[in-house]
């Protein structure tokens, strides 16, 4: 299967990498790429299908938040999603979050889409950013999805000094 590239999404305070799920056979190679972003935590949105250990033996976090394929994320994983960027962009200034399900398409560009709205980025623009760089993200059920997302500006803290959205 011919898989995109990682890319690198940026927006104000905020880095995210959206791959692809690497095998066993390949983990040394995506651990690498891992690094060369700056890497601190992989959030997996798929079901694992390689093994972890050398991953964090690297010192990068695997955290497990598996849901359905084509779907959108239930409550508890957007929930945790967040409070993890709130955590992570205030404490480790600059860091790079990844995040990946089975081709980097779906469920993972979903996330990253939620955390642009979560600033303040309007979903047309959210979509059309990550487009701009994941092309063939995210399908009909997501799209519906975002656009009917009511975001609750959880990233959103003023500051006049920061132009962060996480400050």
């Amino acid at each position: 299967m011919n898989r995109p590239a990682p890319v690198e999404i940026s927006h104000e305070c905020m880095r995210f990498l959206i791959t692809h799920n690497p095998t066993n056979a390949t983990l040394n190679k995506f651990t690498e790429e891992l690094k060369k972003y700056g890497v601190t935590t992989l959030v997996r949105v798929c079901d694992a299908t390689y093994d972890k250990a050398p991953v964090e033996k690297e010192g990068i976090q695997v955290l497990d938040w598996p849901f359905d394929d084509g779907a959108p994320p239930p409550t508890q994983i957007v929930d945790d999603w967040l409070n993890l960027l709130k955590t992570k962009f205030r404490e480790e200034a600059g860091c790079c979050i990844a995040v990946h399900c089975v081709a980097g398409l779906g469920r993972a560009p979903v996330l990253v889409a939620l955390a642009l709205i979560e600033c303040g980025m309007k979903y047309e623009d959210a979509v059309q950013f990550i487009r701009q760089k994941r092309r063939g993200a995210f399908n009909s059920k997501q799209l519906l999805y975002l656009e009917k997302y009511r975001p609750k500006m959880r990233l959103r803290f003023k500051d006049a000094n920061n132009p962060c959205c996480m400050q």
